[in-house]
């Protein structure tokens, strides 16, 4: 287990040292994909950081390395007394199902996914509003009338990406060609950086002067193919524009920053509550980025679409479609 400044064994973490002396200590259990995947899992990393820099509190942490971590380390942080344990990433939530009872006293956040336990508060977010808005940067960018989208695991969360994504480009252009791909259907997909590039030169050769990813680490690989073909890609998550600037278009944001920031921070302050977080245009929690980096491509007129088409979805005009609640996309 790698924690905070401090590298302990497994067997050190149920210690009675080591648990007097995380009583007080909140802790993130990272997804396969390691905590610097430049993405989602880095975005968690960065909202935790935050949470220390401002308070002077250490947190715990844990990189996963395979999916028999799960229960395991859930477990364990909880004996150790760490408050709140937070969990990035759909996957854990049949382990916190099985966890999350055992420790009532405990709080616990899982991010992209619903645990319905007493003490426990699941974090989602609208993932379509941010990627319909960069479909139509997308779309007013592309010259060759021809998108991609390239997704890691193969799974409903990352089909709602796409559909989004797709809904934004065709607001733009109805007649667009969108390409799309997964990497593959197990949780190696999030961590693959030559298969992302493998993809995204293949969409390049059928035409895509535009590239989005939502697939992890795996994204590395298909912002650097743009990069070195020439085209644009769009980064996911965290703000990637800086890994190639003036070849990535835009990045979605998804504020998982600000999920554990704001749980670490709950506790802290004795406000946590458990539920249901929605976080989508109107709380902040999805978005888009422009920067140093990406500014001189977004032109007056994509800014003006892109603003016009994030207020509509703020106030309801707009309704961009969730994948998630009918496990289909109206648009193609």
């Amino acid at each position: 287990m790698k924690f905070t400044k401090t590298l302990l064994g497994a067997a050190a973490l149920l210690g009675a040292a080591t648990m007097a002396q995380a009583q007080a200590n909140p802790a993130v259990i990272f997804d396969l994909g390691g905590k610097f995947d430049k993405s989602f899992n880095e975005a968690a990393y960065n909202g935790a950081q935050r949470f220390t820099e401002e308070t002077g509190i250490e947190y715990r942490e844990f990189e996963l390395q395979s999916e028999a971590q799960r229960e395991q380390a859930l477990r364990r942080f909880a004996q150790a007394g760490n408050n709140p344990v937070v969990v990035t990433g759909f996957s854990y939530a049949s382990a916190l199902e099985t966890v999350a009872p055992e420790f009532p006293d405990t709080s616990f956040v899982i991010v992209d996914m619903v645990v319905d336990q007493p003490n426990v508060r699941s974090v989602i977010f609208n993932e379509h509003e941010g990627s319909y808005l960069v479909g139509i940067l997308a779309a007013m960018a592309s010259e060759t009338g021809t998108v991609g989208f390239v997704g890691g695991m193969d799974i409903p969360l990352i089909q709602k990406f796409a559909c989004g994504y797709v809904e934004g480009v065709r607001s733009v252009n109805p007649d667009a060609v969108i390409i799309q791909n997964m990497t593959g259907t197990t949780g190696a997909a999030w961590n693959d950086p030559v298969r992302g590039g493998e993809l995204t030169v293949a969409q390049i050769e059928a035409g895509a002067d535009v590239v989005y990813h939502a697939a992890g680490g795996t994204g590395r690989g298909v912002l650097q193919a743009a990069a070195d073909a020439g085209i644009y890609g769009i980064g996911v998550d965290s703000n990637q524009n800086y890994m190639h600037p003036g070849s990535v278009l835009t990045s979605m944001l998804k504020r998982v920053d600000v999920a554990v920031y704001n749980a670490f921070m709950d506790v802290n302050n004795d406000t946590f509550t458990p539920g249901i977080v929605v976080m989508g245009l109107a709380q902040d929690g999805v978005g888009y980025a422009v920067d140093e980096f990406n500014a001189a491509l977004i032109t007056p007129e994509m800014q003006a679409a892109v603003d016009a088409a994030a207020a509509g979805i703020v106030d309801g005009s707009i309704v961009v479609h969730d994948y998630m609640s009918d496990m289909s996309c109206p648009v193609q």
